[in-house]
């Protein structure tokens, strides 16, 4: 289900490609449009407009060189290739299943109602998890973890402190940044980690080594952000799509099954 809908997404993206309407120059009467621009510079990101002038005119002028090329090649009777035909007979049908798609994705329409009842059926799938910003020191022996805390205790400046013995005595790559571990959720982390880390205050630090299948930690908690569960309004866009993908999925499946019943298939 979950490659059907990423599937069609992207058509959906294509074939919005295909519609662009930008028009950047004409050779002989014929456009030179946003869609032509965007196979020159294949990257999605980048906008045209947004470009430097100098650079603007050579992206356009590669894609004037690219129609007076293919005209001169359908001039010259490139039609009648049989690569050409094959290749051709494989872009229609690309191109009629992704119009396809598109309209039967536009016929998808679902009310407030059945967009509520989703959100209260599947609301620990919209739940934001507890948040922690923790740093950490990984050492091999408890009593090299158990001296690292010993160190701290006796440090005015703590979190200072941490950081200068991290680099100093960690074996996680971490320690080339004070042993900062970034923000995480702690389910992201073994559960002897998750565990401790739970337990400590804003700024406090690990009292006594805490051991995982990794060696010894001390941990150190910058921050943590209690979790929540986002609200409807904050989740209906996503809603929709999820329920458009969904319908989209099952209409398909149902769809390939009778029409696999009815074909000659042969796997070679």
């Amino acid at each position: 289900m979950k490659k059907i809908v990423t599937s069609f997404v992207a058509s959906l993206a294509l074939f919005s490609a295909l519609n662009a309407a930008d028009i950047y120059a004409t050779v002989d009467g014929e456009n030179i449009t946003k869609q032509d621009i965007e196979m020159i510079i294949q990257d999605p990101r980048v906008d045209l407009d947004k470009i430097p002038a100098e650079a603007r005119t050579q992206i356009v002028d590669q894609a004037i060189n690219k129609k007076l090329l293919a005209k001169k090649a359908i001039k010259d009777g490139i039609e009648k290739d049989p690569q050409y035909a094959e290749a051709m007979g494989k872009i229609k049908e690309d191109l009629a299943f992704q119009v396809w798609q598109k309209n039967e994705v536009d016929k998808l329409k679902f009310s407030d109602a059945d967009k509520k009842d989703f959100y209260e059926k599947n609301k620990e799938s919209f739940n934001i998890p507890e948040m922690f910003e923790a740093s950490h020191i990984l050492v091999d022996s408890e009593a090299e973890a158990q001296s690292i805390i010993n160190d701290l205790n006796k440090a005015s400046n703590k979190e200072a402190k941490f950081a200068e013995l991290a680099k100093v005595k960690s074996k996680d790559p971490s320690k080339a940044n004070g042993g900062y571990l970034g923000k995480f959720a702690a389910e992201q982390m073994v559960p002897e980690f998750a565990n401790a880390v739970k337990l400590l205050t804003k700024g406090g630090y690990s009292k006594s080594p805490v051991k995982s299948q990794f060696g010894y930690h001390v941990i150190l908690l910058k921050d943590k952000t209690a979790g929540k569960v986002l609200s409807y309004n904050e989740v209906e866009g996503e809603i929709n799509q999820i329920l458009i993908g969904n319908s989209f999925g099952k209409k398909v499946k149902e769809l390939i099954d009778s029409l696999r019943k009815d074909a000659k298939i042969v796997i070679k």
